[in-house]
């Protein structure tokens, strides 16, 4: 996904209900939390905050002000990840993003941070997400824990070459131009609990803060007899010793889109549900027959080499504003390949703030990249949580914005982190393994084979050809990149080998 190429061009590193919805516009670029409120009046968790960078004084001579942007030290609203955006997601930003932040309420300073100029995770060319006229091209963004101060800039790459001439020989330098509308986008990823949570949090007697952090657990059925999906019942209130006075007082009506969310895993888990618990073995086969039973080949019916269903967290676990994203779910025929990212946002934190973390990565790509939805179809913390990514329903072949040219029939699975050169704990790698298994085994996919897949235009494969690829493979196979990181990536090997164990291979 993300990391910068030794070339000069430097390109780097996402049966059930069937539902056909209509797809409301998305806000072309952030605008102000006011604008952002939802029409019921309620205002909507987490805000994103678009500043414009400017030219900067530069120390170097070679460059010219244009050459060098950014914004000098100042105070800004609470925010937890910060990127930097620009207009055209078709020019490549060549140079260097630096960002410093001040922890909030104090007068501490990070120092420099990289965020990484060349994030390559998108929809395809030519798909209607792609050409919305929305999409903006973006920095990886980077998670630097509640800031309350940033200073950022941007320096184009100068490129030294030396020309012969007649008495000699001199030196060249020339910087390719910064894109134009850059802008630094500062997310808050909200800090309310789905209602789920909320109500757990008030029968236990608990903060709900701490039940949104410390990660979800079931939420008990509720009777569809009794469920009143018009106009769900008023949530009896908090005890106020209980409540997150730095959270939004007041919790929206339960919204359409976010059962809609919840519907499109019917079957797995009920409406509502935190969770998607795990099965073993022998449940999974059985829902497998239940799920895609007119779907199988006679050998997948004979035996199913399938991995037993881990547990995933639903975007209502890690609580999704349901109202950000499109309504409609786009789906592709099959699951044929699996491809593993990491997100590039640091490993600088702890996983009882995924799901914070995870809002936040939801918001840049919806918001400020102009994305239908977050791009990854899972996501999976350092410490071996799986996560349900874009919206559609988890056993369902969901179109992503993960791969380049090659999201169609494939599931992007994103390790949240950045691992160029950092070893990947083995959770992360055990929990590949576990959700590959299962998700390519509900296809027929075996995790140590190999596939074609038709490329749908990229850096490395032109539209059209056919190209033959891992069935567990790295982002850097369908597309010039370093994601998911050199480290990650060499354990690809041992996760296919996991995989088909699991599978019964």
């Amino acid at each position: 996904m993300r990391g910068l190429l030794a070339s000069s061009v430097g390109v780097t590193c996402a049966a059930a209900l069937a539902l056909s919805l209509t797809s409301p516009a998305v806000a072309a670029r952030p605008v102000s939390p006011a604008a952002e409120r939802p029409a019921s009046g309620a205002e909507a968790p987490g805000s994103t905050q678009s500043l414009p960078l400017a030219p900067l004084a530069s120390r170097d001579f070679t460059l010219a002000p244009a050459d060098e942007q950014g914004l000098a030290r100042r105070d800004v609203r609470h925010f937890s990840l910060a990127g930097v955006i620009w207009d055209d997601p078709d020019t490549e930003l060549h140079g260097r993003v630096q960002i410093r932040t001040r922890a909030a309420g104090t007068d501490t300073w990070s120092g420099w941070q990289d965020l990484e100029a060349h994030n390559d995770d998108t929809a395809d060319p030519g798909t209607a997400e792609r050409i919305s006229g929305r999409v903006h091209g973006a920095t990886a963004p980077l998670w630097v824990g509640d800031s309350d101060g940033v200073e950022v800039r941007v320096r184009a790459e100068a490129d030294h070459r030396t020309e012969d001439m007649a008495r000699g020989s001199r030196t060249v330098t020339t910087t390719a131009p910064l894109p134009a509308g850059l802008r630094l986008e500062l997310v808050d990823p909200g800090e309310s609990a789905p209602a789920s949570t909320r109500r757990e949090a008030a029968a236990a007697g608990a903060p709900h803060r701490a039940v949104a952090r410390s990660g979800p657990t079931a939420e008990p059925a509720e009777d569809p007899a009794t469920m009143d999906t018009s106009a769900p019942a008023a949530e009896p209130p908090e005890d106020p010793a209980a409540m997150d006075t730095s959270a939004p007082a007041a919790e929206p009506p339960e919204d359409p889109a976010a059962m809609d969310a919840s519907a499109a895993n019917a079957g797995l888990a009920a409406p509502g549900a935190i969770e998607i618990p795990a099965l073993n073995r022998q449940q999974t086969e059985q829902e497998l027959f239940a799920l895609r039973a007119g779907e199988l080949t006679e050998r997948q019916r004979t035996k199913p080499y399938i991995g037993a269903r881990p547990r995933i967290v639903t975007r209502r676990g890690w609580g999704a504003d349901e109202r950000l994203r499109e309504r409609k779910f786009v789906y592709t025929k099959k699951v044929k390949a699996a491809f593993v990212h990491h997100t590039a946002s640091g490993n600088g934190y702890r996983c009882t703030q995924v799901p914070s973390l995870i809002r936040g990565i939801y918001r840049y790509h919806v918001k400020s990249m102009g994305w239908r939805d977050i791009g990854y179809n899972f996501l999976v913390d350092k410490c071996g949580n799986i996560y349900e990514g874009r919206a559609g329903g988890v056993a369902r072949p969901v179109l992503g914005a993960h791969t380049l040219g090659f999201n169609t029939n494939s599931v992007g699975i994103a390790v949240v982190g950045s691992y160029g050169s950092k070893k990947p704990p083995a959770a992360v790698t055990n929990a590949v393994a576990r959700l590959s298994a299962w998700k390519l085994g509900l296809y027929g996919g075996n995790p140590k084979g190999r596939t074609y897949l038709k490329s749908g235009g990229g850096n490395r494969y032109p539209k059209g050809r056919k190209v033959r690829l891992n069935v567990i493979s790295g982002h850097r196979d369908g597309f010039a990149t370093e994601c998911p990181g050199r480290q990650l990536y060499r354990k690809l090997g041992s996760t296919r080998t996991t995989a088909a164990r699991l599978q019964g291979r």
